[in-house]
């Protein structure tokens, strides 16, 4: 068997990469839609859920690769002629799937990979890539887009490969030609074929296709971001002697061995501070924070569940401290309370002030048991128990209260 294409029978290479890929889209399909239904609510569950995941986004970026040097190789070799040349119109929608399928076999897979790297998930793919693609940013629109082209994308591919497959059957059953098997291995009789194929219309529609699927997909919200903040109380603005310009609040989970890094969007802090109070109490801060506001990566929705933080339930959390000048800084003394759980945090922090401009930084390290947070994950093997936080605020001295 001849290794590359003749003008009436496809060679062995062509043949290989044809049912390598679709041995990967019938590997792919079940194992997104079983991976998606399955629950996580146990340490187990979760654990399953994350490897059925893993192993579909690794056979996607091996579909992406097998796909792309299918295509290479098909650039390189002439294609058999048209069995059926007569046959206009049946000839266009076959081309037209045909490129559907090359194209579908590209964006699907690359679409999920973008999103897979756009986001901070916990599923990682089982290759040397890591959770990166240059030119990616780590941003949730991002991840929204890509997530909604890949839901969008996954259809047209469905749809042209049982088109695909109703043709090849049609004309193995009903026409009784060589049409599926010259993309068979083996010697098998095949007619002499002159008549080549055309590409500009086939391509054009295909295009047109896809521009209509993704445009359906706007319509219907697919790119809209589908975790972020959900059910956060709206804060009103505080007034004190340090007004916070600007500042970030965030935590880190350690979830099935990769961190995942998640800010609050909505909290306030006011501060009571005298920087010339050299010994014991300097002044008092009074932290609340939506817990809504969460964004953390792909496991927003989860985070913000009943077995979680129950942000339905308990709305807000607070940490009410005294600010004590210590031997090397400062420490905020106080209680954290999270779903109605108070613990006592001491939280030690940076502090430059230059005039009335004060910078401020810390890191801290909780036990998530100490909140009834993913009391359902009782072992670390999927969820760590230590939760780290950072802060870093910028304030100003408000002169209205001198």
């Amino acid at each position: 068997m001849p290794l590359t294409n003749t003008a009436d029978r496809f060679g062995s290479v062509s043949k290989t990469f044809h049912w390598l890929t679709a041995l990967g889209i019938i590997a792919l399909m079940p194992l997104g839609l079983i991976a998606n239904k399955m629950p996580y609510e146990t340490s187990e569950q979760l654990a399953d859920k994350a490897w059925m995941f893993s192993l579909h986004k690794t056979v996607g970026v091996a579909v992406f690769f097998i796909a792309l040097a299918r295509i290479i190789w098909a650039l390189t070799q002439p294609k058999p002629g048209l069995l059926h040349p007569e046959r206009k119109i049946e000839t266009l929608a076959a081309e037209t799937v045909h490129w559907l399928l090359y194209g579908s076999l590209v964006v699907v897979p690359l679409s999920g990979w973008i999103h897979h790297a756009a986001t901070t998930g916990f599923a990682p793919i089982w290759w040397p890539f890591g959770q990166n693609l240059p030119l990616v940013p780590k941003s949730e629109a991002v991840a929204s887009i890509f997530a909604g082209a890949h839901w969008v994308l996954t259809k047209v591919l469905g749809i042209a490969l049982l088109l695909h497959i109703a043709g090849a059957l049609k004309h193995h059953v009903i026409d009784k030609d060589a049409t599926l098997r010259r993309m068979w291995f083996g010697q098998t009789e095949v007619p002499t074929t002159t008549q080549g194929h055309s590409h500009a219309r086939p391509l054009t529609v295909a295009i047109a296709l896809w521009a209509v699927a993704l445009s359906v997909g706007a319509a219907l919200g697919a790119y809209a971001p589908h975790s972020g903040p959900t059910t956060g109380a709206a804060l009103e603005e505080v007034q004190s002697d340090w007004q916070v310009q600007e500042g970030t609040l965030s935590i880190t989970v350690t979830q099935l061995g990769s961190e995942v890094t998640g800010t609050f969007a909505d909290w306030t802090a006011a501060i009571s501070f005298d920087e010339t109070v050299e010994e014991r109490t300097a002044g008092n801060v009074d932290v609340t924070v939506s817990i809504g506001s969460l964004t953390l990566g792909s496991v927003t929705g989860q985070a913000m569940g009943p077995d979680y933080f129950n942000a339905e339930a308990f709305p807000t959390a607070t940490y009410v401290a005294e600010i004590v000048s210590v031997v090397d800084g400062y420490e905020a003394q106080g209680t954290l309370t999270i779903k109605d759980q108070s613990i006592p945090l001491t939280l030690p922090f940076g502090l430059s002030i230059d005039g009335d401009t004060a910078w401020m930084i810390a890191n801290v390290t909780l036990d998530r048991r100490s909140f009834g947070i993913g009391d359902n994950m009782a072992d670390e093997s999927s969820l760590k128990f230590n939760v780290g936080v950072s802060v870093e605020l910028m304030a100003t001295r408000n002169s209205e209260g001198d």
